[in-house]
């Protein structure tokens, strides 16, 4: 067996590949997101608080996967933009859409589409969905979480 080359490592390595496509990816949602006037997670998070206005910020970590500390921020940013406001009940922090946030709702969608059809054309329809699919379940099992 042949000694490994430093180039077979690294595309041979989760790691890389990995933050190689995230790399990639994150500059085709960027592009696409620009149009929201957010960036594709403050996007996705916009989504969640539309879907479910009064979700709490434990709810909103839980479902993008973001540490607590993080969406406290997010939520500042959105505040600051008047696209959220929060009610406090008890302790918890419900987070609601305000007008302008429910107005941006088929704008962000627009982005979503846009950047699945951009990535679907590279790379096939098939392989997106599958390959999505994929990552998902190896981020769960390596979360320990499947």
């Amino acid at each position: 067996m042949s000694k490994p080359t430093k180039d077979h490592l690294l595309k041979g390595c989760m790691y890389f590949t990995a933050n190689q496509l995230a790399r990639s990816i994150t500059k085709l949602a960027d592009n696409e997101f620009r149009i929201t006037g957010l960036s594709p997670t403050y996007a996705f998070l916009m989504i969640a608080v539309n879907d479910q206005p009064g979700i709490s910020q434990k709810e909103l970590g839980e479902i993008l996967h973001i540490a607590p500390s993080t969406i406290t921020r997010f939520i500042e940013k959105l505040l600051n933009k008047n696209l959220v406001y929060t009610k406090q009940r008890g302790r918890q922090s419900l987070i609601y859409p305000t007008d302008r946030g429910r107005e941006l709702q088929p704008i962000i969608e627009k982005a979503w589409i846009n950047l699945y059809d951009r990535y679907s054309d590279v790379i096939g329809e098939q392989i997106g969905i599958k390959l999505t699919e994929q990552l998902y379940q190896v981020s769960l099992q390596l979360e320990g979480k499947s």
